[in-house]
């Protein structure tokens, strides 16, 4: 991984917990899991192309508005199992100091969380990706992308070994040579586990990322091909949860819920008989001890 250089290096980390949400994690009996990837725009509303400009002050001031439509989307979050956040800040003044990924995870009752800080401007803006979850992960890892600095990938593993379930969010570069190291980048992280999920604003079509992209030989499935973008009048799918074939879509829908200036999507797979719930960590507080 040394030709992938970047100011930070990959990390090993474990989710942040909410103890008093711990008692609420596990897969659920049907062995279904509800996925869900919003770029949630740090809490601003944009409802046209002007807002860009009139709200641009939003992105490093603090806005009375701000708490309402995270409580709209912390109300979206609680009818999933993971998901998968952009564009959220970590804690700095235009968010009046509130990690807003943890904010959700209280919000959305998950017992497990991650922020992963990608772009770090101190007080004035803490640009991050973050995963919310109802299971307990195996591990946890931080990946910097190659290009600019200011995108990552967190690669989520749970359980052990081949039957482990990989899931990676992400929020790609607007530029197709950078993205295309990134999502070489990521092809390299999956490669060797066989039930895959990718998440996040990539920035490009689906029919890019299955047949021009890295990505191409793994035989992906793009269930999503509504547009995404922008939320008042969608015209570009750029928000995707991609699936490898060993998992058995559900349901798939991108919400009418234009909170943000992206749409979110929302996915339901079935897990492999394989993925049991004994196959997966139990779960745990804080200090590590398992809850009976």
């Amino acid at each position: 991984m040394r030709r992938w250089r970047t100011e930070r290096i990959v990390g090993l980390h474990d989710p942040r917990v909410n103890e008093h949400h711990v008692l609420e994690s596990g897969l659920p009996a049907d062995g279904r899991l509800r996925l869900l990837s919003f770029n949630i725009q740090v809490g601003i509303s944009t409802e046209r192309y002007g807002h860009y400009l009139t709200r641009g002050w939003q992105h490093l001031l603090p806005h009375g508005g701000r708490a309402g439509n995270l409580q709209k989307i912390g109300d979206l979050l609680g009818d999933f199992d993971l998901v998968a956040l952009q564009e959220a800040d970590g804690g700095s003044l235009r968010s009046g100091y509130v990690n807003q990924v943890e904010h959700l995870a209280q919000l959305g009752a998950f017992p497990y969380w991650y922020q992963q800080l990608n772009r770090n401007l101190g007080r004035f803006g803490q640009h991050s990706n973050g995963v919310l979850s109802r299971l307990r992960p195996t591990a946890i890892e931080d990946h910097p992308l190659p290009g600019p600095a200011g995108r990552g990938a967190i690669l989520v593993r749970f359980g052990e070994g081949a039957d482990a379930l990989i899931v990676v969010m992400m929020h790609l570069a607007l530029g197709a040579r950078t993205r295309t190291r990134q999502l070489a980048y990521i092809r390299e992280l999956i490669g060797d586990y066989r039930h895959q999920v990718l998440m996040g604003d990539m920035n490009t079509h689906a029919l890019d990322l299955l047949q021009n992209s890295p990505l191409r030989d793994l035989g992906l499935l793009a269930p999503q091909i509504e547009a995404t973008f922008p939320s008042w009048r969608p015209q570009r799918c750029l928000d995707h949860i991609l699936l490898s074939p060993t998992l058995t879509l559900e349901r798939v829908q991108v919400l009418a819920q234009p909170i943000s200036d992206h749409l979110p999507v929302a996915v339901e797979i079935r897990l492999p008989a394989s993925m049991t719930q004994d196959s997966l960590p139990v779960a745990s507080t804080a200090s590590g001890e398992p809850i009976a």
